[in-house]
């Protein structure tokens, strides 16, 4: 154990604080000790939250990015998109919670082989007065927090300025499928900067990943401090009750509701505290919005992007063929700003609107412990399904859908264009073809 550090299992007060929690959990004095000496801290919090413990070993800490998988997952359910970017089809969400294996992946280089027990957390910089370096057992011992959040690239629906404006942007293609709603379990990240000593001269918390490749060593991205500090901001290590995928960042990864998924940082190595505005490429040149509508903010080239904006979509194959008659057609809405209030539909391409049935916040009876789990915050940063009922003469059609939250924004009819295709949030046009009868 590093300088500054936590307890762990060699360290008396820390047993004392797993095994309270181990007995606020149910677990016997018998049992704790059981997996006490046979897995360590690891085995203890695996069995109070329910999570399986991660692969005891790995042949190594980082696989080289020459050998290494884009991803691991099957890309069969998927729309591969190329260069590690697996595109999730809605159509096969058919609960509130998007399965692990539908989850979309994101990656900037590979999905990295990191073995837990040599991984490590750096805290640092000249905003704290005492830098941690932190082990996975540590990150797991921390007070743990559940809800369920979508996370969504900043990018998705990238491919509509070209779809329907004509004025492609740069970048990955996304269509509707860059998006997903999980239920993820971690740390506070303001847990871990507090027991840094962070200081009232904090000004910008910088994420940075061990994921290499990229024009900078390792993805990184700048938050404020008041968003590093959102009790909701987490270090997750955890989704759907699982531990956390390898193509999702295991060990830990941060969490950011409700902000464009790049902030959401996987295979996390360091936290910079700044006493002053960072900048790096993705706040100037990646992840802003650079176009005329957008003047430059400090050393970005336009605005740098932050929260997500509401969005809704069919879970519909793209282009989607249905046969003439009566339907249930599903969808998806979301947004950065509360829940969704109202989700209308159209199929004449906007024409006239009509409204659709939002369902109930109910999810698939295998994630319903998870829901109501310890500091569950149960469905404030999820997305909402919605549902209406078509009744399909033969033909050719466009259905777009439109969402409003309860704070009362609304899908835009356009948005200004900008060269990186970011935030597109225009009802989508979906083409659908119904066979005659």
């Amino acid at each position: 154990m590093t300088a500054g550090s936590m307890g762990s299992q060699t360290d008396p007060e820390g047993k004392v604080e797993l095994w309270q929690l181990a007995r606020k959990r149910g677990l016997s004095r018998r049992r704790f000790l059981q997996l006490l000496s046979a897995g360590g801290t690891a085995a203890v919090l695996a069995s109070c939250t329910g999570l399986p413990l991660p692969t005891a070993t790995r042949p190594s800490t980082l696989e080289s990015t020459t050998e290494a998988p884009l991803f691991t997952k099957d890309p069969a359910p998927f729309n591969d998109l190329g260069g590690g970017n697996l595109e999730a089809r809605l159509e096969n969400m058919q609960g509130l919670i998007t399965p692990s294996r539908f989850f979309f992946v994101r990656n900037n280089s590979v999905s990295l082989k990191v073995d837990a027990a040599d991984w490590r957390l750096s805290v640092e910089g000249d905003a704290v007065a005492n830098p941690l370096e932190l082990s996975y057992d540590d990150i797991l011992s921390l007070p743990s927090r559940t809800f369920i959040s979508c996370l969504e690239c900043a990018g998705n629906h990238r491919a509509m300025f070209d779809l329907v404006t004509g004025q492609p942007a740069k970048g990955t293609q996304w269509k509707t499928g860059a998006v997903s709603n999980g239920i993820w379990t971690g740390a506070a990240m303001r847990e871990v900067l507090e027991r840094a000593g962070i200081t009232d001269k904090a000004v910008s918390v910088l994420l940075v990943g061990l994921d290499t490749g990229s024009p900078e060593e390792g993805f990184r991205r700048v938050m404020p401090v008041k968003k590093a500090m959102d009790p909701d901001t987490l270090l997750a290590y955890a989704l759907n009750g699982e531990t956390l995928p390898r193509d999702h960042g295991f060990p830990v990864r941060a969490l950011a509701p409700g902000w464009v998924g790049a902030a959401s940082i996987k295979w996390l190595g360091r936290i910079v505290v700044s006493s002053k505005q960072l900048w790096t490429r993705n706040n100037t040149t990646s992840y802003t919005l650079i176009g005329d509508a957008y003047p430059p903010e400090g050393e970005a080239l336009g605005r740098p992007l932050t929260t997500q904006t509401v969005k809704s979509a069919l879970a519909l194959p793209w282009e989607a063929e249905l046969e003439a008659g009566e339907h249930c057609i599903f969808g998806f809405a979301h947004s950065p700003n509360g829940p969704i209030a109202e989700v209308e539909w159209s199929a004449d391409s906007g024409e006239t609107w009509n409204s659709s049935t939002l369902e109930e916040s109910q999810i698939q009876p295998e994630f319903e412990h998870l829901a109501e789990a310890p500091g569950s915050k149960a469905f404030r940063y999820s997305w909402t399904r919605f549902r209406f009922t078509w009744d399909a003469p033969p033909g050719e059609y466009t259905i777009m859908t439109r969402a409003t939250d309860a704070a009362g924004n609304t899908q835009p009819d356009e948005i200004p264009f900008n060269e990186k295709g970011y935030l597109f949030n225009q009802p989508v046009p979906h083409p659908v073809r119904v066979a005659g009868s």
